[in-house]
């Protein structure tokens, strides 16, 4: 049989279609547009989505046979807000994860509702980009919108109804909304009291590897699909990917180096850190998952090549470092604010250390570096926790540099495992649609036989000593400068 994985991204939405072996028979792209109405807003809509969705299905399996597609499942984009009216049509543009607009509203719960508070409800604190906030800005600033709100929904759940006629979510996605209590698996009471929403208004929570319904008939017909073939509730894009990485199970640990970065760390235990400096959320494969984010991380690459120094030739720059560990440059990659471990929007990146003598390459490979510590920052957190890492995939854009992979092992002194495929949520939620169709026991048996290791990068003694001393220097820069970004920003 086949199965389709739905990738729906900021950008565009990626569709591959996978046999239950694991094998990719196709994959589509369609972009949509996003919109900025207001200096730090970011806006998509829901329609845009289904467009794309619908004409990628189409053409991702025209020339299969497409009875023989028999589940469909998500990772997406997490955070974003969208409502419905009864009637079910979307009432305003969805307010994406990356939106701005909530500061007031993520004080308000930081500070006035309380951490303390936040973290016994949920097992995490607000961030500007959570689904709370932006409800709460709703009924502040759109109060006859707000009174309209049918059903509550984030962005791969309005594509899973559509497809199915079923208001649904799973508890990764869901956790990422400060409307659930994580723990527990269920919605948090005294969070939608928070926010003036009921029960009623939440989706129904599933399970990621759950079927949640089938094809509508008239979807079907459109699509071109069997009225039979199954519509699971799917993933948030970070616990899509790690299913497709094969970082499930108890212990195992995913490094993504895309435009912002993410160290997520598989258990089977639900755990919290006292200063809630991870996330700590449900994960796809049935159990939970702990998860440093950093807002910008092969994009601080990007910016000093292409916007700094002029250079779209990253791999001869890198080329030029030849004192790994060696130097005394240091830079702390906060170029959008950061959210793991600080919490602080208004952190900025920094470069410290330079001298008469050094050099480009200096600084190519302290932001290189500086990437790699703030990663370290948020794995010594999961340490904290009594958390044992031997050992972690890797993906991403920046992860197609040797180098960067080779600083990240010594950085972090993890062995670093290159997987084969990198279709990353797109093959994860095809994954979790074979588990729901009986095709494996379990996520943990189909990322087992599907994700293959073709190479591993291992730290050596001599590196890892360099980088502990400059990691132990590192990690004193921020504390030490954060009274400047308040007064730099006003």
């Amino acid at each position: 049989m086949l199965y389709i994985g739905v990738d729906l991204g900021t950008s565009a939405v990626k569709l591959i279609l996978m046999e239950a072996d694991g094998t990719i028979k196709n994959v589509v792209s369609k972009e949509y547009p996003l919109y900025f109405p207001k200096p730090g807003w970011s806006e998509q809509k829901p329609e845009d989505w289904w467009e794309g969705v619908t004409e990628g299905i189409k053409e991702l399996t025209k020339d299969f046979d497409k009875n023989k597609v028999a589940g469909i499942s998500f990772g997406g984009q997490m955070h974003g807000l969208v409502i419905l009216d009864q009637d079910d049509q979307v009432i305003r543009p969805a307010i994406l994860w990356n939106d701005g607009r909530t500061g007031k509203e993520t004080n308000y719960l930081n500070e006035v509702i309380g951490k303390d508070k936040l973290s016994a409800y949920t097992a995490n604190i607000a961030f500007a980009g959570f689904t709370a906030p932006k409800l709460l800005w709703v009924k502040a600033n759109e109060p006859e919108l707000f009174e309209k709100i049918n059903k509550i929904m984030l962005p791969k759940d309005y594509i899973a109804y559509k497809l199915s006629g079923v208001h649904c979510t799973d508890y990764s996605d869901a956790s990422g909304m400060l409307l659930m209590d994580v723990k527990n698996k269920c919605w948090s009471k005294e969070m939608l009291a928070i926010c003036g929403v009921t029960q009623e208004q939440m989706p129904k929570l599933y399970e990621s590897y759950d079927v949640v319904g089938t094809l509508k008939p008239e979807v079907a017909n459109e699509l071109g699909l069997s009225t039979q073939c199954k519509v699971v509730a799917g993933a948030g894009d970070n616990a899509a990917a790690a299913v497709g990485t094969g970082t499930v199970g108890d212990g195992r640990c995913n490094i993504s180096l895309g435009t912002s970065g993410t160290i997520f760390i598989s258990s089977k235990e639900f755990g919290v850190d006292e200063n809630n400096a991870l996330h700590a959320f449900a994960h796809a494969d049935g159990s939970y998952h702990l998860m440093g984010c950093m807002l910008s991380a092969a994009s601080c690459n990007k910016w000093w090549m292409d916007g700094i120094i002029g250079t779209k030739d990253y791999q001869n720059e890198q080329a030029q470092i030849t004192k790994l560990g060696g130097s005394q440059v240091y830079f702390l990659p906060y170029l959008m604010g950061e959210r793991s471990p600080h919490n602080n929007p208004d952190a900025r990146g920094t470069f410290i250390g330079m001298t008469m003598d050094t050099t480009r390459a200096d600084m190519t490979q302290a932001v290189l570096e500086g990437v790699a510590f703030a990663i370290r920052d948020s794995l010594e957190v999961a340490k904290s926790l009594g958390i044992k890492i031997e050992r972690t995939k890797i993906c991403g854009g920046g992860a197609k540099s040797p180098l960067w992979k080779k600083i990240i092992a010594n950085v972090l002194n993890l062995k670093v495992d290159v997987i084969e495929s990198e279709e990353g949520p797109a093959l994860g939620s095809a994954m979790l649609a074979a588990v729901a169709n009986k095709e494996y026991t379990s996520v943990e048996e189909a990322a087992e036989k599907i994700v293959k290791v073709v190479d591993t990068i291992e730290p050596t003694n001599e590196l890892v000593q360099k980088y502990e001393e400059k990691y132990n220097k590192f990690k004193q820069i921020y504390p030490t400068v954060k009274g400047l970004f308040d007064i730099i920003k006003e």
